[in-house]
């Protein structure tokens, strides 16, 4: 008896001492106490491991639920993350009782007037809470897609300032007549840090993930990922290998200003890009108007496959473009061998990339093409590698830095 007495002094001596950390006034919500215990709790929820291990979908919905059960009428819980990311602004993920999670991607340029004129934007750019009510003339909020048709009474948005970058948001509304009571806000703002601290993890994640793959793709940024980041670290893999080159640059640069010709390079990688990721395949390397990308896997026909497949498509494409000052065509060369993949560099400054015999020779392949006028040449070795794809012979050549003549092959017509 002794013990158990002892126990729950301090038990008692714990809860008070939370209360005076916590500083909630007594009752919380009108439907019954929430304790200082049971707020601890949820934000030792958010900072611990099952809320570490979820993603954003995962966090929504587990914290939407805790403050159900705390008692708080949260009707819609959205998150309102701002990323780094050339193409997407933010990411909105949105939870309600009894239906699916939402994610909506915001892309640059999808910014509205209504948005602007938002409670939503104004604690983002004021950095401060906003609480908006349905009889708000001024405010727009209710026509944003996350809040529209909801029947919410009221919302209160709070900002996730970070330690840099730009500003996220979290918004809780409620049906409820009246909405939030002052001990219910209160209850938000106490668990706001940790929920901002969890986001910011998340959204760091995501621009750590995002820009990887965009500026060196997600077969390098894995290897990041991984540890394997020392000068001299090589790994050696076969792969079909691709380099295609806009064809007529020089003359192109020369001709026209500089600002066109970067929109018709971004114009021609639209075309190259998306069609090796199609197929599987990752760009290693942009170097001015050329691209080289490789198609990696365990089966070499399959590889050469891709690799032949995301060709045709890119001079297909290419094709069918027309502009009034410029003709946009490209040369490839394909080869299948074995590269050398890994850091190299000086210091503090490294780069990912593939050295090698069979990387040369893919180079002169294509300087191949860029003499002879083909649009498309490959080694007889990525040849014998395809499955049904008939090729033809247009004789050996004589490579600078080979010492025995190469023969290539074209494909041959349909």
């Amino acid at each position: 008896m002794t013990t158990v007495k002892t126990r729950q002094a301090a038990a008692s001596q714990v809860a008070s001492s939370l209360s005076d950390l916590l500083d909630i006034e007594q009752p919380v919500s009108e439907r019954g106490a929430i304790s200082p215990a049971a707020i601890l709790t949820l934000i030792e929820w958010l900072s611990g491991d099952e809320a570490h291990a979820l993603d954003e979908a995962g966090l929504t919905f587990g914290l939407g639920r805790r403050l159900r059960s705390l008692g708080l009428p949260v009707d819609r819980l959205s998150l309102h993350l701002m990323t780094l990311h050339p193409e997407i602004l933010g990411r909105s993920v949105a939870w309600s009782p009894n239906e699916p999670v939402q994610i909506r991607d915001r892309e640059h340029g999808a910014i509205t007037q209504t948005f602007l004129h938002s409670a939503l934007w104004k604690a983002m750019n004021t950095r401060d809470i906003v609480i908006a009510g349905r009889d708000d003339d001024s405010d727009q909020w209710q026509q944003l897609d996350t809040f529209a048709g909801r029947d919410l009474v009221e919302v209160m948005i709070v900002p996730l300032c970070n330690a840099d970058g730009p500003v996220s948001a979290a918004s809780f509304g409620t049906k409820r007549p009246g909405g939030f009571t002052p001990p219910e806000r209160q209850v938000i703002e106490r668990i706001m840090p940790s929920l901002r601290n969890a986001c910011e993890l998340r959204t760091l994640r995501q621009v750590e993930l995002s820009l990887l793959d965009i500026y060196i793709g997600p077969m390098t940024a894995q290897r990041i990922l991984a540890g394997h980041i020392r000068k001299g670290e090589i790994e050696t893999m076969e792969a079909a290998l691709m380099l295609c080159d806009l064809r007529g640059f020089t003359e192109l640069s020369n001709r026209l200003p500089g600002e066109r010709v970067l929109e018709l390079l971004n114009v021609y990688f639209d075309v190259v890009v998306p069609a090796i990721a199609r197929e599987g395949g990752e760009v290693l390397k942009f170097m001015g108007d050329a691209v080289l990308a490789v198609f990696p896997g365990y089966d070499a026909t399959r590889s050469s496959d891709a690799a032949l497949a995301a060709a045709k498509v890119i001079l297909e494409r290419l094709e069918i473009l027309h502009f009034p000052d410029a003709r946009l065509q490209a040369s490839i060369a394909l080869h299948y061998g074995e590269v050398s993949y890994g850091n190299i560099g000086s210091g503090r400054r490294l780069d990912f990339t593939v050295i090698g015999p069979d990387v040369n020779l893919v180079s002169r392949i294509q300087g191949v093409c860029s003499d002879s006028g083909r649009a498309l040449l490959m080694s007889q070795h990525f040849a014998k590698k395809l499955s049904h794809q008939p090729s033809i012979s247009i004789g050996s050549r004589s490579l600078k830095g080979f010492d025995e003549k190469i023969e290539l092959f074209a494909p041959s017509a349909p």
